[in-house]
């Protein structure tokens, strides 16, 4: 078994941002804590047009973000591993017990606290990190087992979008609304008429991202709209609109945009009591959803299907192949720290307290789920029915 040549870009890619990631981390951390720590605040804050940079930055940028990963959620749809019925029910199982479980931990240690709007905080998967770690291993770790991280951390982006949307719109103005369903259909249309320049589709989009930005609704949400709407199929060898597309922004959302999104958003102000922070009901929700939370639910969930034989285990797999992608999922870090921010508007104290905690638990996250892949998994195989990779080995 192989991987195919997109796949195989897909981790390298992954590989080499995630390193970049880290290096953006160290830097953002080390300069919040230096003498240039206002210097960068201020810069942060500069207007830029009708925005700060921050605002360009977490609303503009990330949307960008967002239409490479709705890109990617709806290629996965359309041909790839979340195309078969058979496939894609492990790794959507496993994701919905890995966001399931750890918000139901973090609610349970923050219920009726001031601090209860972040429950959804431990239910992120970062894709660039945990995917940057899984490359790292090479030929320990089966083809199909990367797969099925792939597939998991992209189900879990999808439902933290629909969290986004459902439950962290503060208030709708409903002219911007229908003004952006509008461009919607008008997205629609084009993708019916089999419109195929991408053009077409980018112009609209970003009016798009104009009127869900006032409308309430995070703008970030366009992204992955204006995804769904970019024309594909299901051929291995033909390349649609989509897959052209998403090719072209892997470099800048890998190497620019979400470096710049750690750059700004990881510049944690270190203070005497940050560390006793860890044990509040904050930083225990935090920790305790994603470096407990995280594995128990995928795990029990996947255990659940493959007992009542509605799946099967990724090919050549055992269950500590399981619970060591478990762990990788519990590093939050990107996706979690943008949660937190929209969780704690308004309040940079709480913002930077939450962002440690996200930061330590998807370290020990990082590291448990590494070494368990590393050093507990070789000469195993799996004692259970294997699942066929189908289109994506």
């Amino acid at each position: 078994m192989i991987l195919t040549t997109y796949f195989r870009k897909f981790l390298h890619s992954n590989q080499s941002s995630g390193l970049l990631l880290l290096f953006c981390v160290v830097l953002s951390l080390i300069l919040a804590n230096s003498g240039a720590g206002n210097y960068f605040a201020n810069i942060l804050q500069t207007p830029l047009g009708p925005y700060s940079v921050s605002v360009w930055i977490n609303d503009g940028l990330m949307a960008v973000f967002f239409l490479l990963v709705g890109l990617e959620i709806k290629r996965e749809v359309v041909e790839g591993e979340l195309s078969s019925v058979r496939n894609a029910l492990l790794p959507i199982v496993a994701a919905m017990g890995g966001m399931v479980i750890p918000a139901l931990i973090y609610a349970g240690f923050n219920y009726e606290t001031e601090y209860s709007r972040g429950w959804a905080i431990p239910m992120a998967t970062d894709i660039a990190f945990s995917l940057a770690i899984i490359s790292l291993l090479g030929s320990r770790v089966p083809p199909a087992v990367k797969i099925f991280l792939a597939a998991l951390a992209i189900v879990d982006d999808l439902g933290a979008i629909l969290v986004i949307a459902l439950f962290y719109t503060e208030q709708l103005h409903w002219n911007y609304l229908l003004f952006a369903a509008g461009i919607l259909l008008l997205l629609i249309l084009l993708n019916v008429f089999r419109v195929k320049k991408h053009i077409f589709y980018l112009i609209p989009g970003v009016f798009l991202w104009y009127f869900m930005h006032h409308s309430g609704i995070h703008a970030t949400i366009a992204g992955v709209l204006l995804a769904f709407t970019i024309p594909t199929n299901a051929s291995e060898t033909a390349i649609s609109p989509l897959e052209k597309l998403e090719q072209k922004l892997h470099f800048p959302v890998s190497f620019i945009i979400m470096p710049l999104f750690a750059l700004a958003n990881t510049n944690i102000i270190f203070n005497t009591g940050m560390a006793e922070g860890l044990l509040s009901t904050l930083g225990l929700g935090i920790i305790g959803g994603l470096t407990v939370g995280k594995v128990t639910g995928i795990c029990l969930f996947s255990a659940i299907a493959v007992k009542m034989g509605i799946s099967t285990l990724p090919a050549g797999s055992n269950w500590r192949h399981l619970v060591g992608i478990g762990f990788l999922a519990g590093i939050g870090f990107t996706m979690s720290i943008f949660i937190a921010l929209l969780s704690f508007k308004g309040a940079p104290a709480v913002q930077d307290e939450a962002k440690f905690a996200i930061l330590i638990a998807s370290v020990l996250s990082g590291i448990a789920g590494f070494m368990l892949l590393k050093h507990g998994t070789k000469g195993e195989t799996s004692d259970v029915p294997v699942q066929n990779c189908g289109k994506s080995v």
